[in-house]
């Protein structure tokens, strides 16, 4: 019989081992990735900052007394705001101007209701979910990509780009707002979320984060997906990103609470027109002089509603990949 083989499938033997290789170094460095991790977690249950036996000290006793005591002064002060305004939006106006209580004479979630109808807020709940999505977009690919390239790429002056990000990081955020804003009119992109979205898409704070992130990866998987034939943005959203997890989850989070909780570049492009966020929608009806201060608060709470739910759902995962991304190699 003959063993004789042709070029094609010579050619598609070495791409299929390529490809294996290159499959087996991502899965090797997720397994070494999940293996540092599961260590500190030991290490840190097993010693952690105080150690059993240091609990037979007066002075440690004293010391974790102290710790709690501080740290419930400091919870009760950060939650009273919130359990405030929440208490306070069951109250009508003349409760709320005449009442020093801090619990409502009855929890009547009609007021809730009517508010929520009246204040047309329902619409830019809609209308902040639009921005929150395309800022989370514009911050993963456009960061992404710049410290991409000069984390991994390195193109020829990548060294003053990396400078200049950095400088950037200096330069207050209002200095940046009128030459930003003038812009955007010449432009003629006030009105919708455009302005939004890209200015969620240039972040240096965020290019910076990644690009540490970036540098931490094996270089024997990029040069594995090269030799697969990968094109840099191949690699880029193929290989480097899913292999990113833990800062892309850190940087949706922020991404997320920034672009919920603003308020004067959206207030700026967007105005009075129906894209109004919720924030803009708030700052307009504290304007007005039908609204009292009762529906006032109530939409405070509505505003308040989606970070809140963010922080419990992802508080566990936001803290673990801190820890990871903080572990090198």
């Amino acid at each position: 019989m003959s063993n004789n083989i042709t070029p094609t499938e010579k050619s598609a033997s070495e791409k299929s081992q390529t490809e294996v290789s290159a499959t087996e170094v991502s899965a090797d460095f997720q397994k070494e990735r999940a293996l540092q991790k599961a260590a500190v977690s030991r290490a840190h249950l097993r010693t952690g900052v105080i150690r059993s036996f240091d609990l037979g000290s007066k002075g440690t006793q004293i010391g974790i007394a102290f710790i709690y005591i501080a740290c419930f002064v400091l919870v009760a002060i950060a939650l009273f705001p919130i359990i405030w305004v929440i208490l306070a939006g069951f109250k009508n106006l003349q409760e709320l101007n005449s009442s020093t209580s801090l619990l409502p004479q009855s929890l009547d979630f009609s007021q809730y209701a009517t508010t929520w109808t009246q204040s047309g807020i329902a619409n830019t709940y809609l209308n902040s979910l639009y921005v929150v999505a395309g800022s989370i977009a514009c911050a993963l690919v456009f960061n992404g990509m710049l410290a991409y390239g000069l984390a991994i790429l390195k193109p020829k002056g990548h060294k003053i780009i990396g400078r200049l990000v950095m400088l950037s990081l200096l330069t207050p955020a209002t200095i940046s707002l009128v030459p930003l804003f003038m812009n955007i009119q010449r432009l003629n992109m006030g009105g919708f979320f455009w302005p939004l979205w890209l200015a969620a898409g240039a972040n240096a704070f965020f290019v910076v984060l990644f690009r540490q992130f970036f540098e931490s990866l094996p270089f024997s998987i990029i040069e594995a997906s090269r030799i697969d034939g990968c094109t840099p943005l191949q690699t880029f959203f193929k290989i480097v990103m899913p292999l990113s997890k833990p800062i892309v989850v850190v940087i949706i989070i922020y991404t997320i609470n920034a672009a919920w909780s603003d308020f004067l570049l959206p207030y700026l492009v967007l105005g009075n027109s129906q894209w109004q966020t919720v924030m803009v929608r708030l700052f307009i009806l504290s304007t007005q002089q039908t609204m009292n201060d009762a529906v006032i608060l109530r939409t405070v709470v509505f505003s308040i509603i989606p970070p809140i739910v963010l922080f419990f759902i992802f508080q566990k995962k936001l803290t673990e990949n801190v820890v990871s991304v903080g572990i090198k190699g």
